[in-house]
């Protein structure tokens, strides 16, 4: 990938357009998740439930507090665990939008530890939509020869980071102290929840 490569990708999204971008956990799809549209389209390609939130990405915790409202244990939580395979549940300000968030008070954030994702993130500068690249209902993407057609095809753009890891971030609401779907670090994260 060179620098040229996360130039168009971002340029695309700022175009209202869809990505394909590596994560450390597994493709993601972005699009300007401050843009209703492009979101709805991500919701489109993915044949998701409209019902169902989808959360974004951003290259910094300061970035993430931009759109969203956190007390001090959140902050806490993003100091100890972003950037990482973690979607932290925070409430979110006037500007993002009710489409990304099903009408909800709370979005999910996500900082991925990855160089790639992160760039683009960066060269964005908008949040973009973090979901898994695949059709809802089917198996998450790893590599990039595994993304469905029908993504493939309304993507602008696709970043290749080889391989990831495959496992899915852990979502969790700090304020309730609950976990919504574990997966990278659950264990450590409950702990944390536990002596925090």
């Amino acid at each position: 990938m060179t620098d040229s490569d996360i130039d168009r990708a971002a340029a695309a999204i700022g175009e209202g357009e869809l990505v394909v971008y590596p994560t450390e956990t597994v493709y993601g799809l972005a699009a300007d998740a401050l843009d209703p549209d492009a979101v709805s389209r991500v919701f489109e390609a993915k044949g998701r439930d409209r019902s169902k939130p989808i959360s974004f990405a951003v290259p910094s915790v300061p970035a993430a507090l931009e759109y969203v409202r956190a007390s001090d244990r959140e902050r806490q939580f993003m100091a100890r665990f972003l950037p990482g395979p973690v979607t932290v549940l925070c409430a979110r300000r006037e500007q993002v939008p009710d489409e990304l968030t099903a009408g909800r008070d709370r979005v999910g954030v996500r900082i991925p530890d990855h160089d790639l994702a992160l760039a683009l993130c960066e060269r964005a500068g908008t949040p973009i939509t973090a979901t898994s690249a695949n059709v809802s209902g089917e198996g998450s993407v790893r590599r990039l020869g595994e993304l469905d057609r029908t993504i493939r095809e309304t993507a602008a753009a696709t970043l290749d980071g080889g391989e990831t890891a495959g496992t899915e971030s852990t979502v969790v609401d700090v304020s309730t102290g609950t976990i919504h779907r574990r997966g990278a670090r659950a264990d450590e994260i409950e702990r944390w929840l536990d002596e925090h």
